[in-house]
């Protein structure tokens, strides 16, 4: 039991610290101050190519796990639709890095929760609540505030980083309405199979329009392993997410979203000298994380109550998960998963709260997400 307690905080260890350097990262490499790469759809498209072809290899080659029964329409309707959304809310995200800093971008995402009740609740996916209301109302204060004690605010950037973060929830949202109706169910490998090929097509008409003019006129340094190790990086922490929602459940997630993001604003000072945090930044942020609090605890309190006894979800899994061959699980020979007997238990991915960093598992609960941890962003937010 003490190694498996051990185990799992690595686990989380991992996560954060991956969840962490990625945006770091991204956001060295972008910076005109420090690598000077200042063309951040071109950065995403190499996450996408990257993430594509080894997911390629996994599925096609080696057979880690098998890919769904993918059709044509189901591919029309949902993976495209999907993957437009998905690629928006990464170029905004990233785009954010050029005019903002990392501390105030951390800041901003507060308002996760606020975009994806307001797209839930539009979609139909979601009621309006007065609780809920007062959330959405403390946690937009509070970023109001967060904001107003910017010292290097910036417009743009502020809106490329909201505008990124309404397409990321309208993402989530479409998710749940399109994936879920059809019954699919995507871990991070046969997700990045199937939306990074997708997406690196979408992302390739605003990189012709904005960004191919400027790399023809300019002298844009290309380190291949600057490049390679800032994808693997993102690929990993989308690898890192499966192994920590076979360890522990949603509280454990949401808290470790919540460190993560401190320990990330603070780091973020040091690496980053220019980033000054103000009083008025950490009342504001506290005051925001106050509501997401909150909204996180109501919608695990609702999901909870929406369960039977035997169906609830523990703060943390106990039991080793059976993996079988299928879309949703790695795959272990079957001589080997019989060894372990039918007591061990089979979580699902969809029932994990996970990071923007790395939004590429499909939740067939999405309205109940909250922050969305997992971000999104592993691929470049």
């Amino acid at each position: 039991m003490m190694n498996k307690t051990l185990l799992t905080y690595f686990y989380l260890f991992i996560y954060i610290l991956l969840s962490s350097g990625v945006i770091l990262y991204n956001k060295w490499v972008l910076s005109p101050k420090y690598f000077n790469f200042p063309l951040p759809i071109t950065l995403t498209m190499i996450h996408m190519g990257f993430s594509g072809a080894v997911t390629f290899f996994l599925v096609r080659v080696f057979k880690v796990v098998t890919p769904v029964k993918m059709t044509f329409e189901i591919y029309a309707t949902c993976v495209i639709p999907i993957s437009a959304f998905f690629a928006s809310s990464l170029w905004f995200g990233n785009t954010a890095y050029l005019h903002i800093s990392v501390a105030f971008i951390q800041m901003l995402k507060a308002l996760m929760p606020v975009a994806t009740f307001l797209m839930a609740v539009m979609c139909g996916t979601d009621k309006a609540r007065c609780d809920m209301f007062f959330n959405m109302l403390l946690v937009s204060v509070g970023v109001v505030i967060s904001s107003y004690g910017e010292i290097h605010f910036n417009v743009v950037g502020t809106v490329y980083q909201v505008t990124g973060i309404f397409a990321e929830a309208l993402r989530l949202v479409l998710t749940q309405v399109l994936l879920q109706k059809k019954g699919l169910s995507l871990n991070p490998i046969t997700s990045l199979y199937y939306i990074a090929p997708c997406s690196f097509v979408f992302l390739s008409v605003p990189w012709y329009l904005l960004e191919k003019p400027v790399m023809e006129v300019s002298q844009i340094q290309f380190n291949f392993w600057i490049f390679f190790s800032n994808a693997l990086c993102a690929l990993a922490l989308n690898f890192s997410i499966f192994l920590v929602v076979g360890r522990t459940g949603a509280v454990t997630i949401r808290v470790a979203g919540v460190l993560k993001d401190w320990i990330l604003i603070a780091l973020s000072t040091v690496i980053f000298p220019e980033s000054t945090i103000t009083w008025l930044n950490i009342i504001g942020y506290a005051i925001a994380l106050c509501g997401v609090v909150m909204y996180n605890y109501i919608k695990v309190k609702d999901f909870r109550a929406s369960q039977s006894p035997d169906e609830i979800i523990p703060d943390r899994i106990t039991k080793d998960w059976k993996f079988e061959k299928r879309s949703s699980d790695f795959y272990v020979p079957d001589n080997v998963s019989s060894n372990r007997g039918s007591g061990g238990g089979n979580g699902s991915l969809s029932d994990m709260k996970i990071d923007e960093e790395a939004p590429l598992i499909s939740s067939s609960r999405v309205s109940h997400i909250g922050r969305m941890q997992l971000a999104n962003h592993a691929t470049g937010k």
